[in-house]
């Protein structure tokens, strides 16, 4: 397997009526790329939290749940990108991108195979985006969201400010990934935060290893 890229399209996007025209610029720039895509859960496993509390389900179930809304989202994101590639399996993403195809994976196959990751809500795609960059060898990670990366403060108020650089331990206290994001991200991944309702800052982190963004670093 050979890919420059494992990008992860947040679950906000993937509600977005504006879906179908990032999805587009993301399939332009796979045709170009050998890029792996992942989605999160989204409104999906948003609705599984709150089943989780409101029915006190086990840890296990709820996990597998969640990554189901994952493949869910998965499914959804092909459908909006022209000639995607929707697969469990990792070797036939790794063909499908080196076709030119936006290789997407749904990933619930490959989790329950290895099952890598603690059953808990401390873990989110987030997370297990950070691991599968480690499992296929992918260096690259990108996670796509709704806002531009990490700020300083609240980014509603007028002093806040886009951070270009977060060192990874001190994630925790910016709440932009899950609690044990800090744990799954290896060392030898480079991670970057972009603004995914912007597809042009990815086309360019890809084209010149630098956008607009945060980029979290190991120390």
């Amino acid at each position: 397997m050979s890919f420059e890229a494992l990008i992860k399209v947040g679950g906000s996007l993937c509600s977005q009526p504006e879906l179908r025209t990032y999805a587009r610029q993301w399939a332009a720039a796979a045709a170009r790329r050998r890029l792996l895509f992942i989605a999160g859960g989204g409104i999906i496993a948003d609705q599984i939290r709150m089943l989780a509390a409101g029915l006190k389900l086990g840890d296990s179930a709820a996990h597998w749940m969640a990554i189901l809304a994952m493949d869910q989202s998965a499914y959804l994101l092909a459908d909006c990108a022209p000639e995607a590639v929707l697969t469990h399996d990792l070797a036939v993403a790794a063909q499908a991108a080196a076709a030119g195809h936006m290789a997407i994976l749904a990933p619930s196959t490959l989790l329950r195979q290895t099952d890598p990751l603690p059953h808990s809500w401390q873990v989110t795609s987030d997370s297990l985006a950070a691991w599968l960059a480690g499992y296929a060898g992918i260096e690259l990670l990108v996670l796509l969201k709704d806002v531009a990366g990490v700020f300083s403060e609240d980014p509603r108020r007028q002093q806040s400010s886009l951070l270009p650089e977060v060192v990874r331990t001190d994630l925790a206290r910016f709440q932009v990934v899950d609690d044990y994001f800090r744990q799954a991200l290896p060392a030898n991944v480079t991670c970057w935060l972009l603004d995914g309702q912007q597809p042009e800052r990815l086309l360019a982190l890809l084209a010149k290893r630098r956008t607009l963004g945060t980029r979290i670093t190991q120390r």
